[in-house]
């Protein structure tokens, strides 16, 4: 699916707020479409998200390689509301009402995707959200394409207490402090409740964004493991965090067969930047490895490497989901023959794309994909080595059933 794309260089990446270059339409052309990009290039998320920001860039040069869509090209407005929860929102506003942009891609943390909804909503913008996140919502201005917890957090703690995971009997529920890690963890709780695992085998603990000094809680840790029952931890810490949480790991010698970890918010991005050996055999959490055999992922990392033409850079699974957002957009927006946000959203329904993971995925009413669920242990190369997925994509369950006041709620 990926044909006629052109190398771009760092240089041209990073040049100017609005790709001038992409942006450029051809004599006699109409207008162009406008594609926010509303990403933290600076900031503690940075290390996430401008890998998300390079992928969209991607995704437009693609598209417009391809004729772009309705007889126009498409233009990147690109914003850095710099890791500042408020400034997400003014950006947003800033996309929509003085850019006014066709469609929006953008946000890691949930407190980001939570500071900007009432302004999409306000606006009536388009969304789309490409992160794994804990549920609890569905607004009809935003489409979420990465996992909800059925997709990731569920599957990966029932992996932890099953034989392949070594049986864990005692959880540690680290997490960086907001919306995204207490309410998955509180769902996690009712799902550990529910196995058996009391609340006296459980330890939460919460750090702030860019939290460095963890030589404390991971001493804690050690203890709450050395009571005589097999411990995992399952780390919702988010950003740059993850760098000296993961050394603090290796400074204190826990291998992954005394006490497992597994991530959802670490792939092959944040591992770039540290020594992975220490790390080899603790556990992630995706939709989608770089390391998935197959024909729809060779031409999605032939595609990046073409694109950002530096070998070292690595692809991750909201990178996938950006593009698989970003098509199903592309499709709808060719059969609703407008931009327009209401046509377009109708037409999303049921959209389908054989995404790079290897599986079809489907976007459903709930504005959540259908998706696989995938576990695997890091390498020293920081690659994963995929040691568990499901047979079939899964249906999102954005209203977890762990949550009591779900009980009612239509689903």
């Amino acid at each position: 699916m990926f044909k006629n794309l052109p190398p771009m260089s760092r240089r041209a990446l990073l040049a100017t707020p609005v790709v001038g270059a992409l942006a450029t339409p051809a004599i006699g052309q109409t207008a162009t479409i406008k594609v926010g990009v509303l990403h933290s290039l600076s900031g503690t998320m940075a290390i996430s998200e401008t890998a998300l920001r390079d992928t969209v860039l991607m995704m437009i040069q693609w598209q417009n390689a391809r004729g772009g869509l309705l007889g126009r090209q498409l233009e990147a407005v690109v914003v850095d509301p710099a890791s500042n929860w408020p400034l997400f929102a003014e950006k947003a506003r800033e996309l929509l009402a003085v850019s006014k942009v066709d469609v929006t891609y953008g946000c890691w943390t949930s407190v980001s995707r939570k500071s900007v909804l009432p302004v999409f909503e306000e606006l009536n913008g388009l969304l789309f959200y490409p992160v794994q996140y804990e549920g609890e919502e569905q607004s009809r201005n935003i489409f979420y394409t990465g996992a909800a917890p059925n997709q990731q957090a569920i599957p990966a703690v029932e992996y932890l207490l099953g034989p392949d995971g070594g049986n864990a009997k005692r959880i540690a529920l680290l997490g960086t402090d907001y919306v995204y890690p207490r309410t998955t963890n509180r769902i996690l709780r009712g799902y550990l409740n529910s196995k058996g695992i009391a609340d006296a085998d459980i330890i939460e603990e919460y750090t702030p964004f860019g939290h460095s000094d963890w030589q404390g809680i991971v001493t804690r840790v050690k203890q709450f493991a050395a009571q005589g029952k097999k411990t995992a931890i399952v780390s919702t810490i988010n950003g740059d965090a993850n760098v000296p949480f993961y050394r603090e790991l290796g400074n204190q010698g826990i291998k992954a067969e005394d006490i497992p970890s597994v991530a959802f918010s670490v792939g092959e991005e944040e591992l770039a930047g540290i020594d992975a050996r220490p790390l080899v055999g603790h556990l992630a959490a995706w939709n989608y490895f770089m390391s998935v055999p197959g024909p729809a992922n060779a031409e999605f990392l032939t595609t990046w490497r073409t694109f950002i033409n530096n070998p070292r850079r690595v692809t991750n699974d909201p990178m996938e989901a950006t593009v698989t957002g970003f098509k199903m957009w592309a499709q709808a927006v060719a059969a609703a023959n407008t931009t327009a946000v209401d046509a377009v959203r109708e037409k999303m329904y049921g959209q389908k794309v054989m995404a790079a993971c290897g599986y079809e995925e489907e976007m459903h009413r709930n504005h959540h994909l259908s998706k696989p669920v995938m576990i695997g242990e890091i390498q020293a190369d920081g690659q994963f080595n995929i040691v568990y997925k499901t047979p079939t994509a899964i249906p999102a369950e954005n209203w977890s059933p762990f949550i009591p006041e779900n009980a009612n709620r239509r689903r």
